[in-house]
């Protein structure tokens, strides 16, 4: 079977169902559109979450302790699971960011130079909310540190919202995938009706299912590569030059992974991936079914 035939027969099947294909095509650009502004909006939502997420750092408040001891506490929380980066608050230093923080007000508590010294960690990106509690538990209980401190509720927030969106996004984006795929089903299906006597007549003369069905995967792959495409199109003009000339505070979104070819290949591949797969649920389906004695 040359590939001009089946490209032929494939785009010859839209025209016989025109109505049922502008339907599909329609379905499945409107899926992949949202999946698209859907990953691009969750993206930028994820990335904020770790930006905070980063902003909070665990506090470490040491005992009135000698040099020595301070040197093995920051070796032991250095070699503790999760800790990324450690940095040594002195007295001093304490002191100096109070001032800051309270101004002239402040001035005359932190010349009194009560404030203890501290590490401050950096956790790992990776690290669960229950991970750094943990850690942050176990480093309570080494000699010479006072107490340990983080914003536990803002880190369990954070977590809880992230992975709310990440599981409403992911269910939302398969419904709409389904439905856009029964549609696309439904198509080939009418357009395997149409063809019904055809179909007879290639079986009679030893035609297999496979042969017949290549032209409807065809025909699938193209109406994806159709919806894929101008999908593609307008969530580029959308995110580029709508919401940037319009909105400029949304202006700043990303694109996943900083580049823009990403998403639209995702985009444009998912359509495509959609359209084969319903266009070979229905073919493998009503071709086996046409019978050559109906």
């Amino acid at each position: 079977m040359s590939v001009g035939y089946l490209i032929k027969e494939g785009l010859a099947g839209l025209s016989r169902a025109r109505l049922a294909a502008f339907t599909s095509i329609f379905s499945l650009f409107l899926a992949v559109l949202l999946i698209g502004v859907l990953a691009r909006i969750g993206f930028n939502a994820y990335e904020v979450s770790q930006m905070l997420r980063e902003q909070v750092e665990v506090e470490v408040f040491l005992d009135d302790i000698d040099n020595q001891t301070t040197n093995e506490l920051r070796r032991s929380i250095e070699s503790a699971q999760f800790v990324e980066k450690l940095s040594y608050i002195s007295q001093d230093s304490a002191s100096k960011v109070f001032r800051q923080e309270f101004g002239m007000g402040g001035e005359a508590l932190a010349d009194l130079n009560f404030l203890p010294a501290s590490f401050r960690l950096k956790m790992s990106d990776n690290a669960t909310v229950a991970q750094v509690d943990s850690v942050a538990q176990s480093l309570g209980d080494l000699n010479g540190i006072d107490e340990v401190r983080f914003n536990l509720a803002l880190l369990q927030l954070l977590e809880t919202r992230t992975d709310q969106l990440a599981m409403g996004g992911a269910a939302l984006g398969i419904f709409i995938l389904f439905i856009a795929m029964i549609l696309v089903f439904n198509t080939i299906r009418l357009t395997i009706y149409a063809k019904r006597d055809l179909i007879r007549a290639m079986k009679l003369v030893g035609a297999t299912n496979g042969f017949i069905r290549r032209p409807f995967l065809v025909e699938g792959v193209v109406q994806g590569l159709i919806a894929g495409s101008v999908a593609a199109a307008l969530i580029v003009l959308l995110f580029d030059w709508v919401i940037p000339q319009n909105i400029s505070q949304l202006g700043v979104l990303s694109w996943p992974f900083g580049r823009w070819y990403y998403l639209i290949g995702g985009v444009i591949l998912l359509a495509v991936i959609m359209g084969w797969m319903g266009s070979r649920w229905a073919a493998r389906k009503f071709i086996k079914d046409t019978s050559v004695y109906n």
